[in-house]
């Protein structure tokens, strides 16, 4: 019999090659997620929170990161099981009722007691349908460019626009560090406590195992000596000799110190592009995302005329099972760095990007903030470190998730006049087909020119 097939050989390899580890790689391995609030007051922060926080601080009052949800509802709504399946998912999930204290000069984060969550009921329905929709927009519009006190709470606000007997809008604002714009969890879990409180029963949904605070707690036990090193020893390799800015054809002379202003311009592809991209991706051993990523790169190097490209985009730190129904802030940002050297042909780019992606998210635990500490580029306020350009791709959310008990739901597009970047690309793989926005900054963008891009 081979000894594989034999489970007291395979328990003794298994020995063998964990005797053989490095006493750090052991400790890795033996790290446990788990509850770690007993007996404590407050929580370190995860490295993507302390990223948000001290955004905060260099921007106090900026709405820049924050993350709206905005629903239209269609049928007969019961409010009241509304109002209280949103307080249950804040009760659930204890980053949303977390607030963050400067504690001699080192933040903490803190959990306030769960509390039920306003819902306030703005009634619409008096005004006329042009003018009713204009008013649902812009209060939507200000709902979600509103800043969160950090040090105070709560980090979610939820509003309940009446436009009919059975149409409504539901906008909730929460903020990224806080939630990392899983929307999946958050419709799931609204559908399911709003259809059993609407029909008088009690929540469906069993208790969290760990709460966002455990996994900060793991996350920086675990991310230092051999694996922090690493990671930092990679990335220096790899953005070797980067270059400090991607230097596109902006409208307005960039300014000394940039803004958050922004605006975002929608568009849709048909459905025969989003097949045949699809079917690129497919013969070339590439994920859709990868070959979007390209398409992207290619655009960026003909209007810039560059050959070194240096993307952004964000990634989900969910790398243990226990934070997969968790709402919390797991995102992290990776550089994918592509060539366009030598006139490749577009397959030839796809190829690169897709070694690049792979690359970057094999090392993606490295916190982007301890990158730009590790490498320290000169600070530039009118600019991003690393990079200045976003690309992002969103899971379109199935239409089966789109209801709540008989209320038919619908995502509304949202716009908080902010931007984060210089452009941002925002793509959806839904049902439909492939959607999106560019969201570009104001100070350097006008309309005409994004326009042209998104055409391109």
């Amino acid at each position: 019999m081979p000894s594989e097939a034999n489970p007291s050989n395979a328990m003794s390899d298994i020995a063998t090659r964990l005797a053989s580890l490095s006493p750090e790689k052991r400790r890795i391995l033996a790290l446990a997620l788990q509850k770690q609030g007993a007996g404590r007051d407050t929580f370190p922060l995860s490295f993507g929170q302390q990223r948000f926080w001290f955004l905060d601080r260099w921007s106090p009052g900026s709405a820049a990161y924050n993350s709206p949800v905005a629903l239209r509802l269609t049928g007969r709504l019961d409010a009241d099981a509304l109002a209280r399946a949103i307080s249950e998912i804040v009760r659930r999930h204890e980053a949303r009722r977390t607030v963050f204290l400067d504690l001699e000069g080192k933040p903490v984060q803190t959990v306030q007691p769960a509390a039920p969550v306003p819902l306030p009921l703005d009634d619409l329905s008096a005004l006329g349908g042009a003018e009713r929709e204009a008013e649902a927009r812009r209060r939507v519009d200000a709902e979600t460019g509103t800043p969160f006190d950090f040090a105070r709470g709560p980090m979610l606000r939820a509003r309940l626009l009446r436009l009919g007997a059975e149409e409504h809008v539901l906008v909730v604002v929460t903020h990224h560090v806080a939630f990392d714009g899983s929307v999946g969890i958050f419709f799931r879990e609204l559908s399911a406590l709003y259809g059993a409180f609407a029909r008088g029963e009690a929540s469906p949904l069993p208790d969290l195992p760990i709460q966002y605070a455990d996994f900060a707690v793991w996350q920086r036990d675990r991310l230092r000596g051999e694996l922090l090193e690493g990671q930092l020893a990679w990335w220096r390799e790899r953005l070797d000799g980067a270059p400090a800015a991607l230097q596109l054809p902006v409208a307005r002379p960039v300014p000394r110190v940039r803004s958050d202003r922004g605006e975002a311009f929608r568009f849709a592809w048909p459905a025969e592009l989003s097949e045949r991209a699809r079917g690129l991706a497919r013969g070339e051993g590439a994920t859709m995302f990868m070959t979007l990523l390209a398409a992207w790169d290619a655009l960026l190097h003909r209007w810039s005329g560059e050959t070194d490209l240096l993307v952004g985009t964000p990634i989900q730190a969910r790398t243990r099972p226990e934070t997969e129904g968790l709402i919390g802030c797991f995102t992290n940002t990776v550089v994918v760095r592509a060539s366009a050297e030598g006139n490749p042909t577009f397959r030839e780019l796809l190829r690169r990007v897709r070694d690049a992606a792979l690359g970057a998210f094999a090392h993606g635990e490295l916190p982007f903030e301890k990158l730009v500490d590790e490498l320290h580029p000169e600070r530039d306020p009118s600019q991003n470190p690393l990079f200045q350009v976003m690309f992002v791709v969103h899971p379109g959310t199935p239409a089966a998730e789109l209801r709540m008990g008989d209320v038919r739901v619908e995502p509304v597009p949202t716009d908080s006049g902010r931007s984060r970047l210089s452009i941002l690309l925002g793509i959806t793989d839904g049902e439909d087909g492939l959607s999106g926005s560019l969201e570009y900054s104001t100070d350097l963008f006008d309309r005409a020119a994004v326009e042209r891009m998104v055409g391109h």
